[in-house]
């Protein structure tokens, strides 16, 4: 059986890590990114026909050049808000989301969406920082583009994964749902590719600073959403049982490990299982936001 989908009791929320200075990152991310799995740049696929009708979008970027790619996705009917949703380090970027149901369940649901590639993938411009600066960025314009509306966040591994530090600073978004998100993407490749451990063990010497600024059991205590969520595999080697559980409790969370699934493959193995509890984690987080409004 899953685990209990219950929350845990939410924990004081201390200020999330300070950011590296603009030199440490600069470094930093070099170094991170070097690390990273190689990916063929594609051009992004068009969405296919069942998912009309949909705008293809270029999102302003503040902190780098260029745009980022996008896709919106209106509501069907009247909406009642609007979710982000970022994608997995795949080179398909956001055509991920073209398969399974997580667009058409959102807007069936009422939820304009948007899908973004981040830096270096699609027609988005180069990587110029760590990628939490391009989810602001997204946050920014569907703020803009779904006014007055609630807002949402839904990552798949490494988008989820960038969206917790801007979610620990931002006070713009109301639920968030994260699918296999790992604790600390070094520690992820070292799991994965173990060869190299003698090159990940660099990073924290180095960039003592950046490797704090990356580990998200620093950032989850300090979300600033009504409710989030987490789902992962029980046969993830790069993003364990425990780790999602650590995340969970540590934001005061739901949490729910798919038996038998590894890597990206909870969705596949308890599809409907997964989506109805991103919907009833916004669902949850409009309700509490209704129930006691944030300070202007």
């Amino acid at each position: 059986m899953p685990d209990d989908t219950r929350p845990s009791p939410p924990l004081p929320a201390p200020a999330p890590p300070p950011r590296p200075s603009p030199a440490r990152e600069r470094w930093g991310r070099r170094l991170f990114f070097g690390m990273a799995p190689r990916l063929e740049r594609i051009e992004q696929p068009e969405p296919p026909p069942g998912l009309r009708p949909f705008e293809q979008v270029r999102v302003p970027r503040r902190h780098g050049e260029g745009v980022l790619a996008a896709t919106w996705y209106p509501a069907s009917g009247e909406p009642r808000g609007a979710v982000l949703l970022l994608p997995p380090w795949l080179k398909w970027g956001r055509a991920y989301f073209h398969r399974r149901r997580r667009i058409p369940a959102l807007r069936e649901a009422g939820y304009h969406v948007l899908t973004l590639d981040f830096p270096g993938f699609g027609g988005s411009g180069p990587v110029r920082g760590y990628f939490d600066r391009d989810v602001e960025d997204g946050l920014e314009y569907l703020a803009g583009r779904a006014a007055g509306l609630p807002l949402h966040v839904w990552g798949v591994s490494s988008g989820g994964y960038w969206a917790h530090m801007v979610l620990a600073r931002h006070n713009g978004v109301s639920g968030a749902f994260f699918e296999e998100v790992s604790h600390h993407l070094l520690e992820w490749s070292r799991r994965t590719a173990p060869l190299a451990r003698p090159i990940f063990r660099m990073f924290p010497v180095l960039f003592p600073h950046g490797h704090r600024f990356l580990d998200l059991r620093e950032h989850a205590p300090a979300l600033r959403v009504r409710r989030a969520a987490y789902v992962s595999g029980a046969e993830d080697v790069g993003v364990r049982p425990g780790d999602t559980r650590e995340l969970a409790r540590l934001a005061g969370a739901e949490v729910f490990i798919v038996p038998e699934a590894e890597h990206l493959e909870a969705i596949k193995v308890a599809e409907d299982r997964v989506i109805g509890m991103a919907l009833a984690t916004f669902a949850a987080a409009e309700r509490a936001e209704a129930e006691v409004p944030r300070p202007t």
